[in-house]
This record gives C-alpha cells, structure tokens and sequence, in this order.
C-alpha cells in the first residue's frame, strides 16, 4: 500500500469510518518544556520508566533514588505525558516510550510531550509500546555514539511518522486497551497470590529445618514424618517396551515447567532411534528421573508421569508401594535446589557434563515421609491448587492474546 493511500484498520468501533492519515510526530504532540526550577518534586519524586511497569517510583521499584542532590533541571511529568527514554535495552536498541501513568519528575536526559488537540498522546505511547514497532520509527531518527549512546534531540525524535485517527476515536481506543490491560493485571495479581499461596503451603505443609512436623496438618494426621532412603520406600520399574505396543509417536519428553508430553507435539518432531523395544513404558503416576543436566538443576530432574508412552532408557522410573506415592515424591523434589541437594552425593559427573549414576544409586537418597494416607492427601490438596494456578494461566494466556490480535486489527 502506497502512503497516500486511505488506511482503514481492520476493527473499529460503531461510529467512525474515516481513513487514518499519516502524520509527522511532531505535528501531533507538544514537546514538553516543564522543568522543576521551583523545586516542587524532590528525589522522593523521581520516576522511572519501565518497558514492563511504566512509569513508577524510582525508589519504590529500585530501592534507591539514583538523582543528583540538584533536580532541579529534571522535567515534570503529569498524567497522560508521553516519556521517551532514549535509554537502549535489550530488544529495544533506540529506547522506550511510555506514557505517564504518576506524576513526578524525570531525568533530563528523557523527552516529555504533551498531548494536543491533534493527538491524545497515551494513544502514541501504545503504538509505540511494541519494542519492534518503536525501534523501526526511531531506527531512521537515532544515532548512536560511544558506549552505545542514544544521540537525538527532543525535537528530532519527533521526525517520524505513523497512522493517526481523529483525536476521538484515538481516545476510544486507549480506554478500551486499558481496561483490557486492567483486567490483564487483575489476572497477573491473582495468579501471582496464587502462586505465592502455594510457596506458603509448601513450607507449611513439609517439615522445615530437621523438624518431623509440619506446621499446617490435614484433620486426623498426627504421627511424626520419618526420614527414609528412597530405595527402601519404591521399586523400579522394569517395564520395557519389548512387544513394541508403542512406537515412535508415543515417545514421551520430560519438561520441568510442563511434566510429562508427548515428544512430537512438544518439540515438534521425534528424537528416538528406530529400534524402541528397549524404552521404558510408563502408564501415569510413576516418578521419573531425568539423569540430564539443566541450568538450575546441574543432576536432572524428577516429575511423575501424566501420560502414557515410552521414554528413554537413559531415564529412570519408579513406582509407588505401600510406603510412597510417587507423585508425592515427586513433589517433594520438585524444587531445583532441594532435587540438587539430594542428588549432589550420589551423582558423579563424567566426559561433557555426562551424569554417572544408576537407576538403583538415584535411590539412596533420603527424604521425610508421612503415612502413606497423608502423602496423597498432601498430593491432592496440592493436585487442586496446581489445577487453579493453571486455569488461571491460561485465561491470563487467552487475554494476552486477545489483546495482540486486537492491537493487530485495531491499528493501520
């Protein structure tokens, strides 16, 4: 499409139906020329710009005022201003721009604009919010000097362009954005507490510091946790894939954020040799051990199986007796540090951070365990509340994607 075409977005609201018109930025928005010679904010006031929170409180986000004792050349900024931080990140090399959600003073090293009554500048501020968007604008402005310095003035940086509707339908679309950001952050908050209730259960739910009771109980449970090696508590599994009832689209992969999934549709194809009699068969439930190293977890990891398949014979597999419930076990050595704690003196490392161990040394660990009937009490209460934390996941997923596909329909 040439630039002196009519651009018409794919998604509007009832009401309006003009073209959007390419517009110089500085035509649109004023540059800001409020400094606090008066004094009027103090270091206490100073604000940061963030890509992920806005604009906040330098010390409320950063712990610390990083301004001179002088704020006296800072810039003012008040609600609705548009913020050029001329700062680079990573991903995006020319800075950031966001709008002023505090009010406050900023360095004067950032670019403040004002809105118009051409241009209602928190609309700019999220066309320019996308990092790829903001630096194809500013990439044709900016110079970079030494130590990757920005060079640009507030003026110059003005020297793009992009799509403009009139200055209504600007503000329709940046209230109906927000309140989908609002409900977007409602959701981060939710699922956060969630995730920070379950940390809590788990600290209260285990015993801590050598101790054989934990702090929180389910009804009828009394008894002292007893520490036991783990081969003393569950068998391996010596299950093999021999008759060949599976083949290479049953072969499992063992994530520590996802668990147990099917390998093809988690990884996009399959990494088994062609002769799979020799894999290990898991029906759900049993503990498995990765032996592989990751970062954060240098001995592997273990997760119980969700699905049926085959896995590697690399891996090892274990199942319940009348004394552990693998998926309790599991949970137990769930954390990174606590598995690495655990494995550190049965594991030996061999040639290109290879892990030496068998599958009957992975046991000689120990750990605490209840009886039998708390251990899948324990299981679950945490089975529910992993199950919310993950409903609440996706219905944050479903909004952020609500909210790119409308940003892609809503804009020229």
């Amino acid at each position: 499409m040439k630039d002196n075409q009519a651009k018409y977005p794919q998604l509007r609201f009832k009401g309006f139906t003009d073209p959007w018109e390419k517009r110089r930025l500085g035509d649109m928005v004023l540059i800001s020329k409020d400094k606090n010679t008066d004094n009027q904010f103090g270091k206490n006031e100073v604000v940061s710009v963030s890509r992920e929170a806005g604009t906040v409180n330098q010390i409320e986000y950063q712990g610390r005022s990083f301004a001179a004792n002088d704020v006296s050349n800072y810039k003012k900024i008040k609600l609705g201003d548009l913020v050029y931080t001329k700062s680079p990140l990573k991903g995006a090399p020319y800075g950031i721009f966001q709008y002023a959600t505090i009010v406050g003073i900023v360095s004067p090293l950032y670019a403040v604009y004002h809105s118009t009554k051409k241009s209602f500048a928190p609309f700019v501020a999220l066309q320019l919010r996308d990092d790829n968007i903001a630096s194809h604008y500013l990439s044709r402005i900016v110079t970079k000097g030494a130590k990757n310095t920005i060079n640009v003035t507030d003026t110059d940086a003005l020297d793009g362009y992009l799509n403009f509707p009139n200055r209504i339908e600007q503000q329709k679309i940046f209230d109906f954005f927000q309140r989908l950001d609002n409900l977007i952050t409602l959701n981060q908050r939710k699922l956060a507490k969630l995730k920070e209730l379950k940390q809590g259960y788990l600290q209260k739910l285990f015993p801590q510091n050598g101790s054989k009771f934990p702090q929180l109980r389910f009804t009828g449970f009394a008894d002292a946790w007893k520490v036991r090696k783990l081969k003393d508590v569950l068998d391996i599994s010596k299950t093999k894939n021999k008759a060949q009832q599976y083949g290479k689209v049953d072969v499992l992969s063992v994530s520590r954020e996802v668990g147990t999934v099917n390998q093809i549709k988690y990884q996009g194809r399959s990494f088994a040799g062609s002769d799979l009699s020799n894999y290990k068969v898991v029906q759900g439930g049993e503990l498995i051990y990765t032996k592989s190293p990751l970062k954060g977890a240098p001995y592997g990891i273990f997760q119980v199986a969700t699905i049926k398949g085959i896995l590697s014979p690399l891996y090892a597999v274990y199942t319940s007796t009348d004394k552990a419930y693998t998926p309790f076990v599991a949970m137990a050595l769930k954390n990174d540090n606590i598995a690495t704690h655990y494995l550190t003196p049965l594991v030996t490392k061999g040639a290109k951070n290879t892990i030496n161990v068998t599958d009957e040394g992975a046991l000689e660990g120990k750990i605490q365990f209840p009886s039998i009937l708390e251990q899948k009490q324990i299981f679950i209460f945490f089975k529910q509340l992993d199950d919310t934390i993950a409903l609440h996941q996706r219905k944050l997923e479903k909004l952020q994607e609500l909210k790119k596909g409308y940003l892609q329909k809503m804009f020229c």
